[in-house]
């Protein structure tokens, strides 16, 4: 059961026999500026797969896949915020079994560099920071702010003593292990914030374990700290030279490390997809290893950001997609790539690769097209009043959606802009007038809506939390409404404040199976659908494929398989792993939450392959275009 929830438990996790006598070992050599691995001259090649965005049943398949590559270790975070959803309760379930991932990585015998953050970009929701922590609007996240130690100490206490069998010296594969991530990008360049942490680290792991940092070449002033060993990650078109000469200016004796060495890069709404060509990834990584180095692949094998857990960059480029699979070695789908044989050529004129063929891809599955059924509006219950709105932290909602409803105080008879000051939208507000959905204002945007109404008239804004900042300044990234919104020159006050728990109401819906509801003429806004279908011949891994809807959220069988924007792009599918699907017999349910338009044909279909690199332009207009090709008028504009 992923979703179960338990208090502390420190101590230890079973996994490995008790700790072993016999030396075991892995040090700096920094006579020779090289790493021993139990007294003998070793080099890592490694590759990063993050067990948070893999199904748990399928991590010994990817692991395998990694180490018949030729890799020797295998790089990951711990996410925080995937282990503690509130204070003081812990997961430790499910895909959340990271000791059982530990596990996997032994048996497909591949030793562990192990991230534990606090913060791990990771482009992750809030950078694997839990949201809960902005119940206190003051704090100074990444800092030495006595409040954010003291969440920070907490949590530490309960993760690092169940880590601690499994390091290397007591019998278990972690070799290292990274304290925080990347902190010279950061603005606080807080030295007493490190020191803590490597003080922490160092009294809950002891003196044996090899503590280390990651920087870019820009951040190693602020990134790096006395008695951690120093590292840094670059890509396959920076200057490899200069880079390591000016890491070696900070860690001068020891082995050359580039613990992020890039095989692609990510996606973003809007933009196009990500591709990294084969030939100078595999020079790079040559080159590397001629000069020694121990190299991590970043990504080796990317996943999917399921759910909500996908973060944002900064400002801009902006929100990233559902699909991580970052043009990676591995695909998103764990498929072997011509990126991957060619990496395991490179690899092979240094160290032994292991014998056999890897795995043919695995079966995929086309089915429908389907047939979408209305099932419920979106109907919330139980509000929080307010004169003023208050944000997702405030209400103590984490991700997804909250409804925000007040009644207009007087008649609009001429179109009055509405508009919120302060880029106070955090992220899509979309606003309705008796149910019917009048436009989109967003964060990062000047827009406004010009809206007329009697008074009396419900006006309603759902606002989506589109993931938090993962990467760049890291201000607190609060949701909802941070400002009042204003229509005309009236600051609207009196709100109802729903904070809805979708993912609840799809579940209940999955196990109750909610009746059919009559298709409307114009449906638009947000709105749930659903269908149910059988399969009947085998069952695979497999791509959901939107054509037509806009915006929204999808569940398979209760599972939330995270966002899709087909009208936007570049991803336009999803990827729906085959344990995710009943088997022959069993029927299987779809559901969606369609944020603004639906198509005339509410039809979805399952494809063989991905549609990752279709990308057009946004506009924030919802009104009727006299070339719509849909309800609700085309709002896109194709590149």
């Amino acid at each position: 059961n992923d979703d179960s929830s338990t208090r502390a438990d420190t101590q230890g996790v079973t996994g490995f026999s008790p700790l072993q006598a016999d030396p075991r070992s892995f040090v700096v050599d920094r006579e020779r500026g090289l790493f021993l691995l139990d007294g003998t001259p070793f080099r890592y090649v490694s590759g990063s797969l993050h067990y948070f965005r893999v199904p748990r049943i399928l991590w010994a398949d990817r692991l395998f896949k990694m180490r018949l590559s030729g890799l020797n270790a295998v790089q990951f975070y711990v996410p925080w915020n995937f282990h503690e959803p509130e204070p003081g309760v812990y997961n430790f379930n499910g895909s959340r079994d990271l000791f059982t991932f530990l596990n996997e990585a032994a048996i497909a015998n591949l030793l562990v560099i192990l991230r534990p953050g606090p913060y791990i970009c990771a482009e992750w929701e809030m950078g694997g920071l839990p949201s809960w922590l902005l119940r206190n609007p003051k704090i100074n996240l990444r800092t030495s702010d006595p409040d954010f130690l003291a969440a920070v100490d907490s949590w530490f206490k309960v993760l690092l003593p169940k880590i601690y069998p499994f390091l290397y010296h007591n019998g278990g594969n972690i070799i290292s292990i990274q304290v925080e991530n990347e902190y010279g990008s950061y603005w606080a360049c807080d030295f007493n914030y490190m020191r803590h942490l490597a003080g922490l680290f160092r009294a809950l792991l002891g003196d044996k374990i090899l503590l280390f940092t990651t920087d870019g070449p820009d951040g190693l002033k602020c990134g790096t700290l006395k008695g951690l060993f120093a590292t840094i990650d670059f890509g396959p078109a920076d200057n490899m030279t200069k880079i390591f000469a000016l890491l070696q200016k900070y860690e001068p004796n020891g082995p050359l490390v580039n613990s992020e060495y890039y095989t692609g890069w990510l996606d973003y709404w809007g933009q196009n997809h990500s591709t990294q060509s084969i030939e100078p990834i595999a020079k790079g990584l040559e080159n590397m290893l001629k000069l020694g180095a121990s190299v991590n692949m970043y990504m080796f094998h990317g996943g999917t950001n399921f759910g909500y857990w996908n973060g944002e960059y900064r400002l801009s480029p902006g929100t990233e997609t559902g699909s991580y699979d970052y043009d990676a070695p591995i695909s998103e789908a764990g498929d072997t790539t011509p990126k991957l044989f060619a990496l395991r050529n490179v690899i092979g004129k240094f160290q032994e690769v292991p014998l056999g063929p890897l795995p043919p891809p695995s079966h995929k599955m086309m089915l429908g097209p389907l047939t979408m059924h209305l099932v419920n509006f979106l109907c919330p219950q139980g509000p929080i009043h307010s004169v003023m709105p208050l944000t997702f932290e405030a209400v103590k909602q984490d991700h997804g959606y909250m409804l925000y409803r007040t009644y207009l105080s007087y008649s609009i008879f001429e179109p009055t802009p509405l508009w919120v000051p302060n880029n106070g939208v955090h992220d899509r507000a979309y606003v309705m007038l008796d149910g019917v959905i009048q436009g989109v204002l967003e964060r990062n945007t000047d827009n406004k809506l010009y809206l007329m109404g009697k008074v009396g008239t419900k006006l309603d804004i759902l606002l989506e939390n589109m993931g938090r900042l993962s990467f760049g300044s890291n201000h607190s990234d609060f949701k909802g409404l941070l400002e009042p919104p204003i229509l005309g020159q009236t600051i609207l006050t009196q709100w109802m404040i729903f904070p809805l728990k979708v993912d609840h109401f799809v579940k209940w819906w999955y196990t109750f199976k909610l009746p059919k509801r009559p298709q409307p003429k114009d449906p638009s806004g947000p709105t749930f659908y659903s269908t149910m279908f059988p399969i009947l011949g085998s069952a695979g891994d497999t791509f959901l494929y939107l054509p037509g809807w806009t915006k929204g959220q999808v569940w398979i069988n209760g599972f939330n398989l995270g966002r899709y924007w087909t009208k936007l792009g570049p991803q336009h599918t999803l990827y729906v792993p085959r344990p995710l699907l009943l088997p022959r017999g069993a029927v299987n349910t779809i559901t969606l939450l369609e944020l603004e338009n639906v198509p005339l044909q509410p039809q979805i279909q399952f494809l063989d392959r991905p549609i990752l690199n279709s990308t057009v332009h946004r506009t924030l207009s919802l009104s009727p275009d006299p070339d719509s090709d849909g309800p609700g008028g085309n709002m896109w504009s194709r590149k």
